[in-house]
């Protein structure tokens, strides 16, 4: 019974402690956070811990960081989750050029009408110019936006969106599709009539700038020879146009002996300078006097030998593949030959000059676009003539 007692009386004498202590606490603001945390800390490092312990409120900023962290790394490990990155700055270009005209062609009609609504050079009651981009074509062609799908969008973007009209715009010297630069269009049927018997007569001046791979010797003159399309036979059979001459070098090789024009070929004839060259490469400025389909780039590829860069039909005559270019233009570029058919056509439709219909004469030279830009680096790093 004594033995009873004492623990009893023992019991008593600590919870009364407990309490006294508790009573402590409270009244010593210093003491309670430390306790606080001590608890906290059992808590989590014993294995058997409450899950009901609090946890840290989480802030808006740190759920805002966090999902930045997140997209960060996802965006990282698809770039390198990609099984064919571009290896430099020039094909990361390239790609981004073939990108930005593959999404030009088939967006709506109204978004690239309000692009060309913004490269509008020059415009007034009869004529304007814009600079058409790269990859889209002027005429119509099945499954993408072209210009002359746009274009009464655009009339009405010109002319205002609230006012009634009747004008018209109608292409008059058109670019193909892969060229970029000016293109002038009509205001009405009457105009384009006109500007169709100047262009006849050569009163229309149009002046072209493209990179060649070669430089012509000589370095300036006119080339005149007719142009025919013939069939390419082998694998893949294909149509192709080339020169037809009129002259033909003897056996002996020391003269020139006139041949029959054949019938099917037209006369065409292209004023050519060379403005700059380095690298084996050559920024030329063209003049066509006549209008010959793929005129230029069967001019320069046959009768110069100095092929257009980014011409992959007209780099090789009997079979279609992407244009072989020299080991010092593929290292300036900073491209490998196997992506070298992503290089466009360095076609670009530099200067038009017109005379006016009822007012002073109209002349335009258009902006590089940037895919004459980049490759400028060919030519001094495009500090001299581009």
């Amino acid at each position: 019974m004594n033995c009873g007692k004492a623990v009893a009386v023992l019991g008593d004498q600590m919870f009364f402690l407990l309490v006294k202590w508790r009573t402590i606490c409270r009244r010593l603001p210093g003491t309670a956070p430390v306790l606080s945390r001590s608890r906290h800390t059992a808590a989590e490092q014993s294995p058997g811990g409450s899950d009901t312990a609090e946890k840290p409120r989480l802030r808006a900023i740190d759920l805002a960081r966090k999902i930045r962290q997140q997209k960060a790394k996802t965006g990282c490990e698809t770039r390198t989750q990609d099984t064919d990155p571009p290896v430099s700055g020039s094909q990361q270009r390239v790609t981004e050029l073939k990108r930005f005209t593959a999404q030009l062609q088939n967006v709506h009609p109204n978004v690239l009408a309000k692009h060309l609504h913004r490269t509008v050079l020059y415009r007034d009651k009869d004529v304007v110019i814009l600079n058409k981009p790269y990859g889209v074509p002027v005429r119509e062609e099945s499954g993408v936006t072209t210009v002359t799908s746009v274009l009464p969008v655009l009339c009405k973007m010109l002319d205002g969106l609230k006012t009634k009209s009747d004008t018209e715009l109608l292409p008059c010297l058109g670019l193909e599709k892969d060229s970029s630069g000016a293109l002038l269009l009509a205001r009405s049927e009457a105009v384009l009539e006109h500007i169709l018997s100047l262009s006849r007569s050569n009163q229309v001046e149009r002046k072209y700038w493209v990179i060649t791979v070669g430089v012509p010797v000589p370095s300036e003159g006119l080339i005149d020879i007719p142009i025919i399309e013939r069939e390419v036979t082998g694998p893949k059979p294909h149509f192709k146009m080339t020169l037809s001459p009129l002259f033909r070098m003897n056996e002996a090789g020391d003269s020139m002996t006139k041949v029959r024009s054949h019938r099917q070929a037209h006369a065409a004839a292209t004023k050519y300078r060379v403005l700059d060259s380095s690298y084996g490469c050559s920024l030329v400025e063209l003049q066509p006097l006549t209008g010959v389909k793929h005129q230029m780039r069967v001019h320069m590829a046959y009768a110069l030998a100095c092929p257009i860069l980014g011409d992959h039909k007209y780099s090789h005559w009997s079979k279609l593949a992407p244009q072989k270019l020299p080991e010092r233009v593929l290292k300036k570029l900073g491209l490998e030959q196997s992506k070298s058919r992503y290089l466009p056509l360095h076609l670009h439709a530099r200067r038009l000059a017109l005379p006016g219909r009822s007012q002073s004469d109209v002349a335009v030279s258009c902006p590089m676009p940037k895919k004459l830009g980049y490759t400028g680096r060919l030519l001094n790093e495009g500090e001299t003539a581009i």
